[in-house]
């Protein structure tokens, strides 16, 4: 009899990743808030890559400003010299910042492949992070609270909530747990 409910016990709280990510925010002022938070974030990023675009700008992108004299206190200074100073990184790099920032933000807006778009996001804002190392005030800063964010949306499955993950989920391909990774 005790076997039995240690086994129950045992099964209750045990717990696999794929059951972490399942769970319901749906119609809760919490859920609500959190597609707020989505939607700011994405129109944030989204105004961002945009207006890198060429045509919007008038001229092309160029980081190279940026990486070169960036803060040289920074942790990966050299990593980013090494960028600016090898031309194909350089290209890739003046292509996938607006095109990067601009996906992520549509992503977030319209509450698609939320997961991946706020994984991507936090790759961006670690670099800017500590790109930008302007730590004079403390480790706290604009940059970090992005970070957050991106992290806060993908861990709570924000596209769930008034997003077309939500719609998605409920589809074949929805039913995978690749998919529950790359929703939310």
């Amino acid at each position: 009899m005790s076997t039995t409910t240690e086994t129950t016990r045992t099964a209750a709280t045990e717990t696999t990743l794929g059951d972490v990510l399942d769970f319901d925010l749906g119609g809760t002022l919490a859920g609500y808030w959190l597609a707020v938070l989505r939607v700011i974030t994405g129109y944030w990023f989204l105004h961002a890559g945009f207006t890198k675009f060429s045509f919007v700008a008038g001229e092309p992108f160029d980081a190279s400003g940026y990486l070169l004299q960036g803060t040289t206190a920074s942790p990966i200074h050299g990593l980013f010299a090494t960028v600016a100073s090898t031309p194909w990184l350089m290209e890739f790099t003046n292509l996938a910042i607006p095109a990067g920032e601009f996906l992520i933000g549509l992503g977030l807006v319209v509450g698609a492949l939320v997961r991946l778009a706020s994984f991507f996001g936090v790759v961006l804002m670690t670099f800017f992070y500590l790109g930008n190392a302007d730590w004079a005030h403390g480790l706290v800063n604009g940059d970090l609270m992005g970070l957050l964010l991106f992290v806060t949306l993908a861990t709570l499955g924000a596209g769930r909530v008034l997003g077309l993950d939500a719609y998605i989920e409920q589809l074949d391909i929805g039913n995978s747990k690749l998919a529950k990774f790359l929703l939310g």
